[in-house]
């Protein structure tokens, strides 16, 4: 169960910091990362983002406890919204 738990909340925090990445790779728009700041790389990091997070989740086996799963992950999605919306990739 904790193995769920903790899988479901690292694919809402890998999914939730790889949509902005994504978003911004596919409008040309510059958004930071460790590799830098093109669109190409956003768009690279936010896709590899939802891959891990699909990766997450289907070792987590989700279907054993759904609700769980879904609670946990979204407190994973919830958290990483806060990060981008508050301290965000460009600091302060």
């Amino acid at each position: 169960m904790w193995q769920l738990i903790i899988l479901s909340f690292l694919a809402g925090l890998f999914g939730g910091n790889a949509f902005p990445h994504f978003a911004k790779g596919i409008t040309k728009e510059p958004y930071p990362t460790v590799f830098g700041t093109s669109p190409v790389i956003n768009f690279v990091a936010g896709w590899l983002g939802f891959l891990i997070a699909a990766l997450f989740l289907f070792a987590a086996h989700v279907d054993l406890h759904p609700r769980f799963a879904l609670f946990s992950a979204f407190a994973g999605v919830f958290l990483a919204g806060l990060f981008h919306a508050w301290h965000g990739s460009w600091g302060k």
